[in-house]
């Protein structure tokens, strides 16, 4: 049902709209003053908003002036019986959906309030569906076959579409935030915002007024009500990245936030109700910090209801070929220039790598390589000095020596594994080749039954019909 605001100092006309609106299927709120109206904005959410043109004191523009300003989106149908071509031009300069003068026809206005109640809903739709045609958080999205990341992936479709906290763990540049992300998506909150909130990055004293929201002159510089992540992720998805760094005082307010679903604005008395879903995640030891006396041993706990590790890089090498050929091609297309290519020694240096800034740190290597790099291949020189350094001293020899000293592929392995011609290789045709002609024959081979196809390539079965799917195997 339809939340609408009307004001209007006019009796009749308030108990006209409030008559219709409510035998139309409305949930019409009455204000019968702008100063009314505006405290009603405020402190409730409304689909639309009817007011009345001339009042005493707070006027319909000021009231346009107010929702304009305060970024909420919610569409307002100016009515006025003064009616002139200026008041109707500023009246849409400021952003009103319509502007209709009295004596109005109830059909009429009807058809406007519905023309505006799907205008905002197409909006809304629509920067959704942008949102997600440009970031496609899926599984597909994620890349990597290694067994751990296949136990996120598994975990990941069990709770993605519950409304359970989630609490992410993991090193810096890991894809904390690309996890939550994709639990956003494939859940039934996707066509609600998700609304990250780094909590290291925003200062302390400032923090609590991001997350709440904040009344006009709550504090120095408060000049207007300002809403808060909380309200703005209302029916989504609220991620709140390095959780740990929350000071005790904002622990106990967030705990109240999780626990009642509901909160105090900064310099406000009215409680607002919330349905967010919370996805915390941090590169601490949540429990360290409980047993230290840092973190609240209750709020750990609201918040761990569902842990999701994610393993670095180091722990899951080999995905890193994988990574490499996204992050490749990725650069490329933004570059307009051909893809990098690796020389074998330069290959086997960066698997060598522990990899402390994890994939992160990976995505920004390959961008760097990807300006400096002119040539054909990436070579060793290439390379940053602390990467050579890894290997130790074998990291100076000649290219073509390492070449010649390096280990042969592993027995069993497939043949295209281990070839690399001389000038180089399509390396992501090439594993998507060779990932295609591996899954025909599992099936071949179990005679069409997946659950056992998959067991034969270390898959879970849902990432087997995943891949079946989207390679179009018949």
């Amino acid at each position: 049902m339809h939340k609408l605001l009307v004001i209007d100092d006019d009796e009749t006309v308030r108990d006209v709209l409030n008559s219709v609106l409510t035998e139309k299927g409305f949930e019409p709120v009455i204000a019968e003053s702008g100063e009314a109206g505006l405290a009603l904005i405020k402190s409730e959410r409304f689909d639309l908003i009817v007011t009345d043109l001339v009042m005493p004191g707070v006027g319909g523009m000021d009231i346009l002036a107010e929702v304009s300003a305060s970024k909420i989106g919610t569409p307002v149908i100016l009515l006025t019986a003064h009616g002139t071509v200026q008041n109707a031009v500023d009246a849409m300069k400021l952003g009103a959906y319509d502007y209709v003068t009295k004596p109005f026809n109830l059909d009429e206005i009807m058809m406007i309030v519905e023309k505006a109640l799907n205008h905002a809903k197409l909006q809304k739709e629509n920067a959704m569906l942008r949102m997600q045609l440009r970031k496609r958080y899926n599984f597909k999205g994620l890349i990597g076959h290694s067994e751990p990341m296949e136990k996120v992936y598994e975990l990941i479709e069990k709770i993605a579409d519950t409304d359970s906290t989630v609490l992410i763990l993991g090193e810096s540049g890991t894809g904390k935030e690309l996890i939550a992300k994709t639990i956003h998506f494939n859940s039934s909150r996707a066509q609600g915002p998700f609304v990250p909130l780094n909590c290291a990055a925003i200062p302390k004293d400032l923090l609590e007024s991001e997350l709440f929201g904040h009344e006009k002159g709550a504090f120095t510089g408060a000049v207007t009500t300002r809403l808060g992540r909380f309200e703005l992720a209302q029916g989504g998805t609220l991620f709140l990245d390095e959780v740990a760094e929350l000071a005790p005082e904002l622990q106990v307010k967030l705990l109240r936030v999780i626990q009642e679903r509901e909160f105090e604005r900064v310099g406000g008395m009215k409680t607002i109700k919330v349905d967010v879903r919370i996805l915390a995640a941090t590169n601490k030891d949540l429990e360290r910090h409980v047993a230290n006396g840092l973190f609240r041993e209750d709020l750990f706990y609201r918040l761990n209801v569902i842990p999701v590790q994610l393993p670095p890089l180091r722990e899951r090498t080999e995905d890193l070929p994988l990574l490499m050929d996204h992050f490749v091609h990725e650069f490329a297309k933004k570059r307009k220039r051909e893809p990098l290519a690796f020389s074998p020694r330069a290959l086997s240096l960066l698997q060598q790598y522990r990899w402390p800034g994890n994939v992160r740190e990976l995505e920004n290597l390959i961008e760097r390589l990807s300006i400096l790099v002119n040539g054909e291949k990436v070579k060793v020189d290439d390379l940053p000095e602390k990467i050579r350094q890894a290997a130790g001293g074998e990291a100076g020899e000649p290219e073509q020596a390492a070449e010649q000293r390096a280990p042969k592929a592993a027995a069993g392995a497939p043949a295209a594994a281990a070839d690399l011609p001389e000038d180089g290789i399509d390396l992501h045709n090439v594993i998507g080749s060779l990932e295609k002609d591996l899954i025909v024959k599992a099936l071949e081979r179990t005679g069409g039954v997946r659950s056992k196809a998959a067991q034969l390539l270390g898959l879970n079965r849902t990432t087997l019909i995943e891949k079946i799917k989207k390679m179009n195997i018949t």
